[in-house]
């Protein structure tokens, strides 16, 4: 294995998209492709796949990306301890949108060395943390990964958003059955979010219509406050002005976690943003 190859790769691991990574690399979109596969060749195993337009790296994809990233790591503290410096480590913390608009924003305004930010939705940003591109990663998991330390940061209930005028609004809490022939404001199918409430309501023989599809808390709640329809999120979100939240009883809390590498445990980098996160949470 080249040197050269597993650079060209980590970058690639970032984009996973050969125009974007090649034009990070100045060269050409065959070339780089030429040196993945040339890679994937000598290691005698396939290091992506495509499914549909987009491509995911395999686990061996994602240990030679995180292989890669720590040879350069390593390249540069040996440089750095010839020529007698020492290079500030600075983490890289992935996380989603809400996670970075409702938990972390304290953590990125005051944490010291402040981290480089990576906004991936819960795939990519768990692919972030095994491919060695991010220290830390946070994100809501039903599902725990066996291949990384995940550590719990708070458990939020979900809940529903209304017009402080709405009939709704005069209740502490809710069951599903409130939301009979509601008109929601749900994200894309395919989303967690969405299979989530879709399930649930479908449970729970609950009717209800779809007033608009739209990506991303803060697009949802503008819509649920312009009376466009409801709104279920997650209890950590912060209403607009003129809009309540009230919890459903019956749908599961929302926990959210933080996640790395097991041997990075002891490393004083994702300790001590793991701390900074700890103390900012809201």
């Amino acid at each position: 294995m080249s040197a050269d190859a597993l650079a060209s790769f980590a970058v690639f691991a970032e984009h996973l998209n050969f125009t974007r990574a090649a034009e990070e690399l100045h060269i050409s979109q065959p070339s780089l492709h030429v040196k993945v596969q040339k890679l994937a060749d000598s290691l005698g195993r396939p290091l992506y796949r495509r499914e549909g337009r987009r491509l995911h790296l395999t686990p061996e994809g994602e240990a030679v990306a995180r292989f890669a990233r720590d040879l350069e790591t390593r390249t540069t503290s040996f440089l750095a301890e010839l020529q007698g410096t020492s290079p500030e480590r600075i983490p890289t913390l992935a996380a989603g949108e809400g996670a970075f608009l409702y938990l972390l924003g304290e953590t990125v305004r005051t944490a010291s060395p402040r981290p480089r930010l990576i906004n991936a939705d819960r795939a990519r940003t768990l692919t972030a943390v095994r491919t060695g591109r991010a220290d830390l990663g946070v994100a809501v998991l039903d599902v725990l990964p066996t291949d990384l330390e995940a550590t719990p940061l708070a458990t939020y209930p979900q809940t529903l958003v209304v017009p402080e005028d709405h009939p709704l609004a005069s209740r502490p809490t809710l069951p599903l059955q409130d939301l009979a022939g509601a008109a929601l404001v749900v994200p894309p199918p395919h989303g967690p979010h969405r299979i989530m409430l879709e399930r649930a309501l479908r449970a729970a023989e609950v009717p209800w219509t779809i007033a608009v599809e739209a990506t991303g808390w803060p697009l949802i709640l503008h819509f649920a406050s312009l009376g466009v329809g409801l709104a279920v999120v997650n209890g950590c979100v912060r209403p607009p002005k003129g809009m309540v939240q009230r919890e459903i009883t019956d749908l599961p809390p929302v926990p959210y976690y933080a996640v790395h590498l097991p041997a990075r445990h002891d490393d004083p980098l994702v300790e001590g943003l793991l701390t900074s996160i700890r103390a900012n949470l809201p």
